[in-house]
């Protein structure tokens, strides 16, 4: 398409951020429109309600975020974030038992949300290209159906209303986008939705970690096995920027949340094992619990109406918003801004560019959309309004194959290597399908399921646990 003088984003968190980054290679000025007050620090904000539980940022997310800022992963690290290698870094608890540690094939970056929200943004806004509308509001879209040609907004604060005009309008407006209204009074049918609930649920506290254990002790993740057919407990302990550790309780439907600082603990012990109530169970408590019920999984589907407005494109949560817990979302709005990018670089007819760059953008986020609802569908109690055909037909079949996936990936190597490529978003999930990888399947070495979580004495010493207290795992299933 024509290069955008004037871009709009609509939406100031991470997918717009990114995403006014990308403008800003293309189009002359760009406008970020944020109805909440931006911080000038590392700070949580009410337009980011799931900022105050665990994140992490793949590897392949991270990349593109590198890309296009460079240098932006090294001052994440100097600040204090941290580089998690799978599965080196990391134990884990998986469905089908404890993971072994195999070499590092991918990483993940694990800080606080307002920690890596601020440092990018303030890397992004450090261009000056882009100008930041705070504590304004979105009224709605200028235009028809054929063309968007900015939106309207209003001051938060003097309540007066102004047109924007835009060559390109991107909705980064997270799950409260109302895109849908909005196409509507331009009298364009309705966009096709699915929503997969498995009714998840998070609770977390941030606590002191013991000295050196930040650094030199990995991060824990305790899973629920759905095969158990009972509602899914989930727990985390994940280091922070600062010296701490976040710890997030999770549930699906009907398993219950700690809501208060006296059922924290209690609840951490339901979990499949005792590790994460051991390790918290002698630290300091730095903050009260935090709650949020807002993790269904939603997609939109704009590319499948036969009209699309010039001018507009959708990304980020605003277009599918995963479970948290999987952590696809901030790598999955990445890989957007990437297509949009690699969109507006490639040029071509103005005619229907917009529909092409919806069409690339949507189809990056396919992997994350399927991985998350795949895996929620399996938990009892899940509520399901989708049309997805790998959604509702053969599920049974698609999930013995996986469980197999699953059991090989904890111990054979070579298929944990495959299987970390694909959850992380560097390698197509068509890849667990390939011939190379079912031959890895049949082929590879398998080694011995671990009994008891795979810490060393070192790692043990410095958070005063004993062997002999690890043992032991509930419910677990051949």
């Amino acid at each position: 398409m024509t290069q955008p003088k004037h871009g709009i984003v609509l939406g100031g968190g991470w997918a717009g951020m990114l995403a006014a980054q990308v403008l800003a290679r293309h189009a002359q000025t760009v406008t970020v429109v944020e109805r909440d007050v931006l911080p000038d620090e590392p700070r949580h904000r009410k337009g980011s309600p799931q900022g105050r539980h665990v994140h992490v940022l793949w590897s392949s997310g991270a990349r593109i975020v590198e890309s296009l800022l460079p240098g932006v992963t090294e001052r994440l690290l100097k600040a204090g974030a941290h580089k998690i290698n799978f599965h080196q870094d990391l134990v884990t608890l998986t469905s089908h038992g404890w993971q072994h540690r195999f070499p590092p094939r991918q990483y993940a970056i694990m800080c606080t949300r307002p920690f890596l929200d601020w440092h990018v943004r303030d890397e992004i806004l450090a261009g000056g290209r882009i100008t930041v509308r705070q504590r304004t509001e979105i009224l709605d879209l200028v235009g028809d159906r054929t063309r968007i040609s900015g939106v309207r907004v209003r001051d938060v604060d003097s309540g007066a209303t102004q047109t924007l005009d835009a060559d390109l309008v991107v909705d980064a407006s997270g799950r409260g986008s109302r895109l849908r209204h909005w196409l509507s009074a331009l009298d364009l049918p309705p966009i096709e939705e699915d929503i997969v609930d498995a009714g998840i649920a998070y609770s977390t506290r941030i606590y002191q970690a013991p000295p050196g254990a930040t650094d030199g002790f990995p991060a824990i993740n305790v899973a629920a096995d759905h095969r158990l057919r009972e509602p899914g407990r989930f727990g985390v302990v994940y280091p922070q920027e600062d010296g701490t550790w976040m710890v997030t309780l999770s549930s699906t439907r009907g398993a219950g949340l700690p809501t208060s600082e006296d059922e924290f603990l209690p609840y951490a012990r339901t979990l499949r094992h005792p590790l994460v109530a051991d390790l918290i169970s002698t630290v300091e408590p730095l903050t009260p619990v935090a709650i949020s019920r807002v993790g269904a999984n939603r997609r939109l589907y704009p590319e499948r109406l036969e009209q699309w407005p010039q001018g507009l494109v959708v990304l980020g949560d605003a277009l599918a918003a995963f479970n948290p817990i999987y952590g696809h979302g901030m790598s999955a709005a990445a890989r957007s801004a990437a297509a949009l990018d690699e969109q507006l670089t490639a040029g071509g007819d103005e005619s229907g560019a917009a529909r092409r760059m919806q069409a690339a953008i949507s189809a990056v986020v396919d992997d994350p959309w399927i991985m998350a609802a795949s895996k929620d569908v399996e938990y009892v109690g899940c509520r399901m309004n989708a049309k997805d055909p790998r959604l509702t037909g053969g599920a049974t079949a698609r999930q013995r194959f996986s469980d197999l996936i699953a059991d090989r990936a904890v111990r054979s190597s070579a298929v944990c290597d495959v299987v970390t490529d694909v959850i992380s978003l560097t390698a197509p999930q068509s890849e667990l399908a390939s011939s190379r990888f079912l031959s890895l399947m049949h082929q590879d070495r398998v080694l011995p399921e671990l009994t008891a979580p795979p810490l060393t004495p070192d790692e043990l010493a410095l958070v005063d646990l004993s062997p002999s207290s690890l043992a032991g795992v509930k419910g677990l299933t051949g």
